[in-house]
């Protein structure tokens, strides 16, 4: 058994995995945490996390095969370069754990590690060529091609995320204006749809969804969620349009909090790629949410 750890830009997963299935998993909200103080409070709460698994289980460190943790930004050496969601820079983290668990410790980008998990047991499984797209806080990206995943020598690279695609637009946490991110994450959905009915900042997604579903309740309130949704959808197909353009896949794989959206936003993704008409011979790649929904990203980082 193997233990696989997914920390996000708003939450933190930790979980037990036995063949690509999760027995056990402990989560925790990091939203509303002090930047100061986020390396102290990540490996205080994998520390916690591990061992409530492992004592719940009724197992020792000793039948645990590896430790893969999954995290945002840039990874090199074990250890996260840079994550500009979370506000932290240098951290090797792999080191500071190994203080704790005398197991084999690895780590890699949370969008690589949710690739790997599609690709192999996931929507991905019959694909060569494809995209994966994680939609949550930020935008992370894994690519297959040839059926191999795409592996820079530098850093794991394209940050799709932070393309450009509108000219000295929103400042983003990367230090640039405009990125796509900023227009296509579900943080900027979740936002602008805040913002725009006049809700309070911590409005919760469930909240968000149920407001979306049942709008046809108040007119007035359905031409401003409409409204927000195509704009969004906008945003988002005309970075995919970019993707389409670049690497030709097969299929285009959505992860991250999308997946919950999915029956409000996917039909009205694809008709909008369909009307960009994206390709020249129209053979638009297959769109489609992960299999593995957010469970993706715990589940590759011990692959």
């Amino acid at each position: 058994m193997k233990i696989g750890i997914d920390i996000g830009g708003s939450h933190i997963a930790v979980g037990l995995i036995d063949n690509g299935n999760i027995i056990n998993k402990k989560e925790k909200d990091i939203k509303n945490i002090d930047r100061k103080n986020i390396k102290i409070f990540l490996v205080n709460t994998i520390v916690k996390s591990i061992n409530q698994i492992l004592k719940e289980n009724k197992i020792t460190l000793r039948k645990i095969e590896k430790i893969g943790i999954s995290a945002p930004g840039t990874i090199k050496n074990g250890i996260i370069i840079k994550a500009t969601n979370l506000g932290i820079e240098d951290f090797n983290i792999v080191e500071e754990l190994q203080k704790y668990f005398n197991v084999k410790i690895s780590i890699r980008n949370d969008a690589k590690c949710a690739t790997i998990a599609e690709k192999q047991y996931g929507s991905m499984k019959k694909y060569n060529d494809f995209v994966y797209l994680c939609l949550g806080t930020g935008i992370g990206c894994g690519i297959f091609m040839n059926n191999q995943l795409l592996e820079p020598k530098r850093y794991e690279g394209f940050e799709l995320g932070h393309t450009i695609i509108e000219k000295d637009g929103i400042m983003c946490n990367c230090g640039k204006s405009g990125c796509w991110e900023q227009y296509a994450s579900m943080k900027a959905f979740k936002q602008s749809l805040t913002s725009k009915l006049n809700l309070v900042k911590t409005t919760s997604s469930y909240t968000l969804l149920k407001l979306i579903e049942n709008q046809k309740e108040n007119r007035k309130i359905s031409k401003i969620i409409n409204k927000v949704i195509d704009e969004y959808i906008e945003n988002l197909a005309l970075g995919i349009e970019n993707i389409i353009n670049i690497f030709e896949p097969e299929a285009i794989c959505i992860g991250g909090s999308f997946v919950y959206y999915k029956n409000v936003l996917l039909k009205k993704l694809k008709n909008k790629l369909k009307q960009k008409n994206v390709t020249f011979n129209n053979d638009i790649p297959k769109i489609v949410c992960a299999k593995l929904q957010n469970d993706a990203g715990i589940i590759g980082a011990v692959i």
